[in-house]
């Protein structure tokens, strides 16, 4: 048998399957509580909960995670330090340490300017203590990479961190894009570093020795050594496989993917059986970069999406993440005591909710932490405790007391009402303390003025109407429209009168979808019969739907792909070949063709292999292209595009080709 553990961890929970890949039989599945102070708690709990023991017959190990994703939606990860060469910020960035350095080149692949390495030395030294990691993103370094290799190797020489050049994540053209790209790829290295080493002590523990392979945005999968260089390759890698899992479960064709999760609701549209690739870049968090996905609708609204109440009086659900107060209770159970001693009903809270709780999860790094927030860790080591209780021991006003600083490091977690605590208090789900869940939607309802029963109608409607806008937005966005409907009044008035129709109103409004909704992940069954409903379409929630991510994980393919440009030089009848790995003029186009087409073939293969490839294939494309000009006899050359992709497909898949070309040959 050819088995594959696959493991999917997310922000909430963590999931694993046993899958044999030639029958395609799931053999095991199993859930566990996603452990954020150490991962390897959950993983371990989770593989576990497979009750197997065939271990030793396990072939390979395939991670999917959502935990990239959510660190960029929540603004989590790694202080990083930004050396940007030859342009200044265009935009905001997802840094607050960096440097401007000279140089930077044309479209050409010509210096602008030479690099200063006496300002970029002192630069450097100047991070030295205060990030974690480094990122460097040269103007125009995918047409000459000269310059982001060169600070790279100076910055090597002078801090013992991670690093890593723009150049080698994409080659598309965007220096702003770029440069978020490395950033958050800098920013993410020890979160996925973590994940990685987690799995692999477990592994160790269960005597399992096999290779690990992790899911990329794509749907397709990298090798480990591939993984802790290029973290940025597995944001969207959790609903990259709860698609592929969807998919293989349900053998849909057409049909809109619903996976809801603990901190993202996560939408891709198929067609053809497949999603869109996003050709131009995942947008994750606000960000535009220029990882190429699976064209996913990625927004903050999942089972443990923060409840909050707005001064206006409206029902927020999301986008952050906290833990549900039903779970952490169900741990520390003081914690309903805590809750049932709470804040007056009219005093407003600046910077919280009245029934935020906060956790330890662990100490911070270079951050420096004021007095105030050394307090509050010091009195959480013991334990989670609530917003009151820390105001009171602290005798603080609790308007002066914003730990958001502390959660967005890490230090710290918020626990409050999410959609989870609904459904407890609803008596729907009972897995946790519903005591909490109670107490908790009491306090909100209060301060609404509302029944705690008036209050879960409330917000259950708000969380079922968010649902469906997330299915209209997508459907908006695979149209290629760019109408942002939340921010659309005109729009919403007409959504709103579907959704949430009032008694006598003058006129009705109904939408109809014309693909069904395939619902994926932990809470869907609770939340999205309702959403099929007002969207007027049928709903599949396949068998193992609770584990599609890590089906996903353990049925995808590996798919390594090398892209070259040759534009025409400065002289006539020369060509420029920009690679990622260098720039090199050639006399003639033919000699520039073979010459790029080689060395693609060589890295294509050694991207194949480093990614964990054994058998594999190659794809080659190539494309002239020319312009047509009117009274010219001639067309003018303007471009060659070289892309090789090396293929390695799972089992099954090798398997299904070889039958079908059986019954070809034999003439069925």
């Amino acid at each position: 048998m050819s088995l594959v553990l696959g493991i999917d961890t997310g922000g909430t929970y963590t999931d694993g399957v046993v899958v044999e890949l030639r029958s395609k039989q799931i053999l095991k599945k199993a859930k566990a509580l996603t452990t954020r102070e150490d991962l390897s708690i959950g993983i371990r709990n989770c593989i576990s909960n497979l009750d197997f023991e065939d271990f030793k017959n396990i072939s390979a190990v395939s991670l999917s995670t959502t935990l990239a994703t959510n660190a960029i939606v929540e603004g989590r990860g790694c202080e990083v330090g930004l050396l940007m060469i030859g342009y200044k910020p265009i935009e905001s960035l997802p840094v607050k340490h960096y440097h401007v350095l000279q140089g930077g080149h044309n479209i050409k692949g010509y210096p602008n300017a030479e690099l200063d390495l006496e300002k970029t030395r002192q630069a450097i030294y100047e991070l030295k203590g205060k990030v974690d990691a480094i990122a460097i993103s040269g103007y125009l370094s995918v047409r000459n990479p000269e310059h982001e290799i060169a600070v790279m190797g100076m910055v090597n020489e002078i801090l013992d961190l991670p690093v890593v050049c723009a150049h080698q994540l994409t080659t598309s053209l965007g220096f702003h894009e770029r440069t978020v790209t490395a950033v958050l790829n800098a920013r993410l290295i020890p979160i996925i570093t973590d994940l990685i080493e987690s799995v692999k002590k477990v592994l160790d523990e269960k005597g399992i020795q096999a290779p690990i392979m992790v899911v990329k945005g794509d749907g397709c999968m990298m090798g480990e050594a591939l993984a802790r260089e290029k973290p940025i390759e597995t944001i969207l890698s959790g609903p990259a496989s709860s698609i592929i899992g969807g998919t293989f479960l349900t053998k849909t064709s057409e049909a809109l993917v619903l996976d809801m999760g603990g901190t993202t609701t996560d939408i891709a549209i198929l067609k053809n059986g497949v999603p869109r690739i996003n050709q131009e870049g995942a947008t994750v968090g606000g960000w535009l970069t220029r990882v190429q996905a699976a064209q996913i609708y990625t927004y903050g609204l999942g089972g443990d999406s923060y409840i909050q109440i707005h001064k206006d009086g409206e029902i927020q659900v999301g986008p952050q993440r906290v833990w549900p107060l039903s779970v952490v209770a169900y741990q520390y159970p003081y914690l309903v005591d805590e809750l049932k001693m709470n804040f007056e009903k009219t005093y407003d809270l600046m910077f919280a909710q009245a029934t935020d709780c906060f956790m330890f999860l662990k100490q911070a790094t270079f951050e420096v932490l004021n007095d105030l927030e050394k307090r509050v860790v010091e009195i959480l080591q013991t334990g989670p405790r609530s917003l009151y209780y820390l105001t009171q021991r602290m005798n603080l006003d609790p308007n002066l007391l914003n730990l958001q600083h502390l959660v967005n490091l890490g230090v710290l977690a918020r626990i409050s009402l999410t959609p989870t605590d609904i459904l407890h208090a609803k008596g729907t789900y009972n897995q946790w303390n519903r005591e909490a869940a109670e107490i908790g939607v009491k306090i909100l309802a209060s301060r609404m003025r509302k029944s705690p029963d008036e209050f879960i109608q409330l917000t259950s409607e708000k969380i079922i109407n968010d649902l469906c806008i997330t299915c209209l937005q997508s459907l908006v966005g695979c149209d290629e429209q760019s109408i942002r409907i939340k921010n659309t009044p005109e729009v919403m008035y007409f959504i709103k009168k579907a959704l949430s129709p009032k008694q006598g109103q003058e006129f009705d409004c109904s939408f109809k979808m014309n693909m069904p909704i395939v619902g994926i992940g932990a809470p869907v069954r609770a939340w999205l019969p309702d959403v099929a409903e007002k969207m007027n379409t049928c709903l599949i929630i396949p068998e193992h739907a609770e584990v599609a991510n890590a089906i996903g994980a353990a049925t995808g393919k590996i798919m390594e792909t090398v892209k070259v440009l040759i534009k025409p030089g400065e002289k006539d009848g020369t060509y420029l070949m920009h690679a990622p790995w260098e720039r090199k003029m050639f006399e003639n186009l033919g000699d520039a063709v073979a010459y790029a087409l080689d060395e693609a073939k060589i890295r294509a293969e050694l991207a194949a292999r480093k990614a964990g490839a054994k058998e594999y294939e190659l794809v080659v494309n190539h494309e002239d292209r020319y312009a047509q000009v009117g009274m010219i006899e001639n067309d003018i050359y303007m471009e060659s595009l070289i892309e090789i992709t090396a293929v390695e497909r799972p089992e099954w898949e090798r398997e299904e080709i070889k039958e079908k070309f059986f019954l070809d040959t034999v003439g069925f």
